[in-house]
């Protein structure tokens, strides 16, 4: 079985005048492989939201999941030693949103579909010879989800063998700890962009297989 959770950082308003959106906008996908290495990394979600985020003196409380914009460094750091053994790899397109079509930049939806499919290109899937599960935090309206899975599903399945079976989940992130794995990296890569801030980053940067901007 291989997993692969999706998440973003960043946002994509392109009003620079009246507003301040993010400069950057990253995708990035947490690709693990096999069932052993996903378990330990859930079980290393749960341990650092139990240990560091809800620890017996701050229990009257609770806090749900693991958020990059809202966890230290320190607990960042204590996820990642309990997960840096595991086998996975981090793949992160980063979009110049200041080099964007004026005509796509009221299409978000789309732009965001065409860089979610631009990572998913960089993953070789030639060894993929079981289940591929993507999942994705849940935060589109129900017409945009199926143009997301009809567009993926499509880009996808032309490059997998026809009897891998290949499905997509929308999660609220607060049940998936996957999901939230992914929302450290991709924090992480987009600070380094947005705000030069490399701290987090340099921790986990060994395990990144592809990260590149994007200049439409």
């Amino acid at each position: 079985m291989w997993y692969l959770y999706l998440d973003e950082s960043g946002d994509l308003g392109f009003d620079f005048v009246n507003k301040k959106p993010s400069k950057y906008f990253a995708i990035t996908i947490l690709l693990v492989k096999g069932e052993k290495n996903n378990r330990q990394l859930l079980n290393g979600v749960k341990k650092t939201i139990k240990r560091k985020l809800n620890p017996k003196s701050k229990r009257k409380r609770l806090i749900g999941e693991l958020k990059g914009t809202n966890s230290t460094l320190e607990v960042k750091n204590y996820f990642y030693q309990h997960v840096k053994d595991i086998d996975f790899s981090i793949y992160s397109l980063i979009l110049n949103k200041k080099r964007v079509y004026e005509s796509l930049m009221k299409n978000k939806p789309r732009v965001y579909n065409y860089i979610a499919r631009l990572v998913l290109d960089q993953i070789s899937f030639n060894e993929a010879c079981m289940r591929i599960e993507l999942i994705i935090d849940k935060s589109k309206s129900r017409p945009e989800i199926a143009d997301f899975n009809k567009y993926i599903r499509r880009q996808l399945e032309a490059k997998l063998d026809p009897k891998v079976p290949f499905d997509i989940y929308h999660w609220n992130s607060e049940e998936n700890g996957g999901v939230q794995a992914a929302d450290l990296f991709s924090w992480g890569i987009f600070r380094r962009y947005e705000k030069r801030d490399t701290e987090w980053y340099k921790i986990f940067k060994s395990k990144i297989r592809y990260e590149s901007k994007y200049l439409p």
